[in-house]
């Protein structure tokens, strides 16, 4: 009874064949994805998972298919990615941008409607650095007059 229970939470990693296929690298905070794009039937997998299974949060899910969606090509192509380094936000940012460069590189007219909504260029934004005499990056101890 046990080990039905343990196979059944655990996903099995599934091997991928993505020959023939087009790459980009995609950054965001500290995370950093690879994609692989190629025609196929719309399937996302992330880390050898499901996309739904790696990303639990309907946001997230949202966020990594939303290059496919604005270039209405979401049943046309097969998405690999492989990501390490950061959260989960981060690193639904960094797929975003590596699949974004990848379909540019599959399909050149795509690149007007992800342009027009930012999702060929990289947010720069990180977390500031904590400063000495500071609680945090800019908050300050409490002040004690007495």
């Amino acid at each position: 009874m046990q080990q039905a229970n343990q196979t059944s939470i655990k996903s099995k990693k599934i091997k991928l064949d993505f020959k023939n296929s087009k790459y980009a690298t995609g950054r965001r905070k500290r995370s950093i994805a690879k994609v692989w794009v190629k025609k196929g039937s719309g399937n996302i997998h992330v880390n050898g998972l499901k996309m739904n299974e790696y990303f639990k949060r309907p946001v997230h899910q949202i966020i990594v298919t939303r290059p496919l969606e604005i270039s209405e090509v979401s049943t046309t192509y097969d998405v690999k990615c492989s990501v390490k380094g950061g959260g989960l936000s981060g690193q639904a940012g960094a797929i975003i941008l590596g699949l974004s460069k990848a379909l540019i590189l599959h399909d050149e007219n795509l690149k007007q409607n992800l342009k027009k909504d930012k999702l060929t260029t990289r947010d720069s934004r990180v977390v500031e650095r904590k400063k000495y005499g500071h609680r945090k990056a800019r908050r300050s101890f409490q002040f004690s007059k007495r």
